[in-house]
């Protein structure tokens, strides 16, 4: 289409189509909060946008995840306090059983008493977290340990299964975070093994037998060191949570500033180029009303 306008009158309106252009995404701006209301307004910061996005989501998603970890991790926590706790009464015990001078009678009550300390530690072992067995690997829906204590061998076996589910550290790593109760539990090592050690003690006192109450004895001292060493882990694996959280909480404050900065307005900068697209606006408007106009009786003979 060819323009009847001539080319400067054509310069005026282009000129005033970009003023009006400043002005309305100016007020965009000032309304809705943000300098990037289009991929046109800035398309070469759209793909820094989508990813910081894409970023601040996955690490929102991570840091929900922690939270049920920490849950779970402290649970786990607290309950090898418990089981230090007990392997420390299950020592006791048995040194008062190991005397020369303890009767019949008192080691078949200390043997009662390492009876219902097995018994806690199975129920230690089937601890839960929202309906999850965290000592069971990644059969969490099934209890590790069952008990009987009229049977020699009381304890069942285990009917979890290996741990290995990691978890996702903000900064792209992954870490482990439990560990199975025949792990801590039920070592293959005869000397550490809680269970085993405990009811070997439980048995000799029964029996009254003093040379293998102190056999047992040695061995639930052993046993109680690794029970250390197991609540040492978990209090690392706090640490690992707490420190991954934290860095999480960081990078979000650090996403979310670097989509502020590419997709949140300067109110103030918004204002001043309101007000001067509107300022030249009027003086362009001001300035073509004084311009000369020049009709077809203007180029007439005079007297015509």
């Amino acid at each position: 289409m060819i323009s009847s306008l001539d080319p400067q009158s054509q310069d005026f309106l282009a000129n005033l189509n970009r003023i009006t252009d400043r002005m309305s995404r100016a007020q965009q701006q000032l309304s809705t909060g943000k300098r990037m209301n289009t991929v046109s307004d800035y398309p070469d910061q759209v793909s820094p946008l989508l990813q910081a996005r894409a970023e601040l989501a996955s690490t929102e998603q991570i840091q929900t995840n922690l939270g049920r970890v920490k849950t779970e991790v402290d649970a786990a926590e607290q309950a090898m306090e418990q089981v230090v706790s007990l392997m420390e009464q299950a020592r006791i015990a048995g040194a008062q059983g190991a005397s020369s001078t303890t009767t019949a009678d008192t080691r078949a009550q200390l043997a009662t008493q390492v009876g219902s300390i097995l018994q806690n530690l199975v129920d230690l072992s089937n601890t839960t977290v929202d309906g999850r067995y965290i000592f069971s690997g990644d059969s969490d829906q099934q209890a590790p340990y069952s008990i009987d204590l009229t049977q020699t061998n009381p304890i069942g076996t285990y009917q979890g299964s290996a741990a290995t589910r990691q978890v996702q550290h903000p900064n792209g790593s992954r870490f482990s975070v439990s560990k199975t109760a025949q792990e801590i539990f039920d070592s293959t090592t005869p000397s550490e093994n809680i269970f085993v050690s405990v009811n070997n003690l439980r048995l000799a006192l029964q029996n009254n037998d003093e040379t293998a109450i102190n056999s047992a004895l040695q061995d639930v001292i052993t046993a109680g060191k690794y029970a250390n060493a197991q609540l040492a882990y978990y209090g690392n694996v706090q640490n690992t949570v707490a420190n991954a959280t934290d860095f999480g909480q960081k990078l979000q404050v650090q996403l979310r500033t670097e989509i502020s900065s590419l997709e949140d307005a300067d109110a103030t900068q918004a204002i001043v180029e309101l007000n001067q697209a509107a300022i030249q606006q009027q003086a362009a408007l001001q300035s073509q009303a004084r311009m000369p106009r020049t009709t077809l009786f203007d180029y007439l003979p005079p007297g015509s």
